[in-house]
């Protein structure tokens, strides 16, 4: 994590439900900035059962999380929501299936739902089969584009 020599007040920048959400965004921002993370996913929520939590034996969760969304606090692990950009890394890391629950939206306004670290592995393997099929068709020539290129001589 980056060390910045500049002060930042981070609960005054945590939401509140009265804020506007372009206020919102804005203290999301600084808050995310000292950590280098990209925020990818604009909404989302996180949410962890704590009777199948096994949080203090392992809090394998706090520790792999990149911006501190999590925390040991009360006898549980907490969250604080306006650190968490989605990413599943504690999902990941979890000992425990539907431990932590994830629903984040994509840009495109498509929702993904992951609750096991099985979930999240699958679905990427998916999204980068998708990208290596497109690059593959973007360089290799259609059979119409084949012909057109390489015309049909007659032999002599």
């Amino acid at each position: 994590m980056p060390q910045n020599n500049e002060n930042i007040d981070i609960f005054g920048l945590l939401s509140e439900d009265t804020t506007a959400d372009s206020e919102k965004e804005k203290n999301r921002k600084a808050l995310l900035a000292p950590t280098g993370v990209k925020d990818v996913f604009k909404e989302g929520k996180i949410s962890i059962n704590i009777y199948t939590c096994l949080g203090v034996q392992c809090k394998a969760c706090i520790t792999v999380c990149p911006t501190n969304a999590l925390y040991w606090g009360s006898g549980k692990i907490a969250i604080v929501e306006d650190l968490c950009v989605y990413c599943g890394a504690c999902i990941l890391n979890c000992q425990v299936d539907d431990c932590i629950n994830l629903e984040r939206r994509r840009d495109d306004g498509r929702i993904e739902k992951f609750s096991k670290s099985k979930e999240i592995v699958l679905f990427q393997k998916k999204t980068n089969t998708n990208k290596r099929v497109q690059r593959v068709q973007s360089v290799i020539l259609k059979p119409q584009d084949y012909y057109n290129q390489y015309p049909k001589t007659k032999p002599r």
